[in-house]
């Protein structure tokens, strides 16, 4: 197993702006809980039988954090749980720094500075915009998916998160305080 823990400050600055972009694009604005997302993903399985997920960084995290990969009823009520409370004691910057730290994104390989040492020879700060959308293209399966040898599909969907990512020009977004 590969890890090694860096504080956001140490990862690229176009890491959380690419798993934002790719996993979970309101990632600021809500309280833990995409309920749009979670509407379109329960429509989805109704009209087409396909099942996706709908969960949230946040959910992701305190899954990833504290409980144990196999999906059921008790797991999702305790996930439900646990990113309240992550999203009312951590805030949205603690969060994304753990959720990039303790992210499968390889086989065996968890977080940023592991995945840019194994993949890319290099630290997890020195990772280019294109490495970082790369990266978050495998969050679906990375077991499946290869950011250091990515497939055809892998390129296509890196170019879709680098189109994404101009919505977002930094993490976080320096939204003033009265605005928000």
């Amino acid at each position: 197993m590969k890890h090694h823990w860096v504080p956001l400050e140490e990862m690229s600055p176009y890491m959380p702006l690419a798993v934002i972009s790719s996993e979970d694009g309101h990632f600021e604005t809500h309280n833990g809980f995409d309920f749009d997302q979670i509407q379109k993903a329960i429509k989805e399985k109704e009209e087409r039988g396909r099942v996706r997920g709908a969960s949230t960084i946040s959910q992701q995290t305190a899954k990833n954090v504290f409980l144990w990969p196999q999906a059921s009823w008790v797991r999702k009520g305790l996930e439900a749980y646990f990113t309240v409370l992550i999203e009312f004691i951590w805030g949205k910057e603690r969060i994304m720094e753990v959720y990039l730290n303790s992210i499968e994104m390889g086989d065996g390989i968890y977080g940023a500075e592991a995945v840019a040492q194994q993949h890319f020879n290099t630290k997890a700060l020195n990772l280019s915009k294109q490495q970082c959308a790369l990266i978050a293209a495998t969050l679906p399966n990375p077991l499946k998916f290869s950011s250091k040898n990515p497939s055809k599909y892998m390129i296509k969907r890196q170019g879709q998160i680098l189109r994404e990512m101009r919505n977002y020009k930094e993490f976080p977004s320096k939204i003033p305080e009265e605005s928000k």
